[in-house]
């Protein structure tokens, strides 16, 4: 397999030595060209200004800005750069956002390199790959009630909004001129309306099933 031909990765982790040891794999792969390697979401945006990469293996922890939001930025920028998310953690509400942000694949780093291998050969070709958990994370998520099923109060609605804009307990109450104890039971409503106990996955749901309208967004 000549050069021109290899399927073009950068490697985007802060950990170096496991982005150490995931260079050697790659480069070792006659089919894949090792064309750059990053340690933030910056770097990793250079990179593929420069190279425009077939392949993004990429952690999800990532300084400064986190590996979701960059997913979504080089999806929008490099939309035929394929971003495969590798990375330690298989919380429902990051699966979904990161699947949401546009990657092709979630793995877990306890994949062997047969498995990732296979994983990278596949999102060439445009086909996805899900470790079990995370596959078992998205089934999970679509058994949740509908938009019309949540039934969230108008109140509870300009809470959700605040929620998304990042507000605390204390500064949801300074903003409705209200109790932190009754912001923060406001709070708890939605999300045990939303059948979830982390603010994170609260506002994924609220976005995915608009919620609230797109300008408290």
């Amino acid at each position: 397999m000549t050069q021109a031909s290899r399927i073009r990765v950068v490697i985007a982790d802060d950990h170096d030595l496991f982005r150490s040891g995931l260079a050697v794999f790659v480069r070792a792969c006659p089919e894949l060209d090792l064309v750059g390697e990053a340690t933030n979401s910056s770097d990793v945006m250079a990179l593929c200004q420069r190279y425009n990469p077939d392949i993004v293996i990429m952690d999800l922890l990532m300084p400064a800005t986190s590996g979701v939001n960059t997913i979504r930025s080089i999806r929008q920028r490099f939309p035929s750069t394929r971003v495969i998310a590798l990375t330690n953690f298989e919380q429902e509400e990051l699966v979904q956002s990161t699947i949401q942000a546009g990657a092709i694949s979630y793995l877990l780093k306890n994949i062997s390199v047969d498995q990732l291998n296979t994983a990278i050969l596949a999102a060439y070709e445009g086909k996805s790959t899900l470790a079990r958990e995370a596959a078992q994370a998205l089934v999970s998520a679509t058994h949740r009630p509908t938009a019309d099923n949540f039934h969230l109060t108008g109140r509870e609605r300009e809470v959700l909004s605040m929620m998304i804009k990042g507000l605390t307990n204390v500064q949801i109450a300074e903003k409705l001129n209200i109790s932190h104890s009754t912001a923060k039971k406001h709070v708890s409503n939605i999300l045990a309306k939303l059948q979830t106990t982390s603010r994170t996955e609260a506002v994924a749901i609220a976005v995915q099933n608009r919620l609230v309208p797109a300008r408290a967004s």
